[in-house]
């Protein structure tokens, strides 16, 4: 069982995809985290991406696509995976598809986390952070008892650069320009299922299991 999750980020792919990984053991794949990974470890691919890091570039698609293979070559893969977060382009889509082919493998299902924009910027700038233990709140959905103190450690509560309301819309407009155009492709393709990622996380959570017992 070979799954791709698409959505803008916060849409809660990475939430949706642990949920899948504890329900059928199969390994969630973030190629920031696999990236990472293999320069860490060395392999010949990720000796590749460490020249264009180091240079301050950009890891070219074939290189990254060429990560993606690797980690997709590890037994642990051997019964399915999820990729989250991956591809980001048609063009690493095309690439995807072809380097899956190769190894008599292709994708069952793309799961499409469709969210209302201006509700998601709500939901992300809402976000906030202890400064001292890392715990997370929510203005509105998860406030601390008093306002801006860490209910665990007493520390206080920030809101992260990156959930800062210019950050985000610029990471949104990326992901239109970039990302969305995959859900039309993968839809072509006739394994596009799209899932209302506005419901509560359990909902979400139901709907993507009933369309992956569907696979099965």
């Amino acid at each position: 069982m070979n799954l791709i999750l698409l959505g803008p980020p916060g849409a809660g792919k990475g939430t949706q995809a642990k949920m899948l990984v504890d329900r059928y053991g199969i390994p969630q794949i973030s190629t920031g985290d696999i990236l990472r990974a293999a320069v860490r470890e060395g392999t010949p691919m990720g000796i590749k991406a460490k020249e264009y890091m180091d240079a301050g570039d950009l890891v070219p698609d074939e290189v990254v696509v060429g990560i993606v293979q690797e980690r997709l070559q590890q037994e642990d893969c051997a019964d399915g995976f999820i990729l989250d977060g991956f591809p980001r382009t048609v063009a690493q889509a095309d690439a995807l598809e072809d380097s899956l082919k190769e190894s008599g493998r292709g994708i069952d299902a793309v799961i499409s986390l469709d969210v209302d924009i201006e509700a998601l910027v709500g939901r992300l700038t809402g976000r906030r952070t202890c400064k001292d233990c890392g715990a997370g709140y929510h203005v509105k959905f998860d406030p601390p008892k008093t306002d801006l103190i860490c209910d665990k450690c007493g520390g206080e509560l920030v809101q992260r650069e990156d959930d800062q309301e210019s950050t985000i819309r610029e990471r949104l407009d990326v992901y239109q320009r970039q990302t969305a155009p995959l859900v039309e492709y993968y839809s072509q393709k006739g394994i596009l299922f799209r899932v209302d990622g506005m419901a509560p996380i359990d909902a979400v959570q139901s709907e993507i299991f009933q369309i992956v017992k569907g696979l099965t």
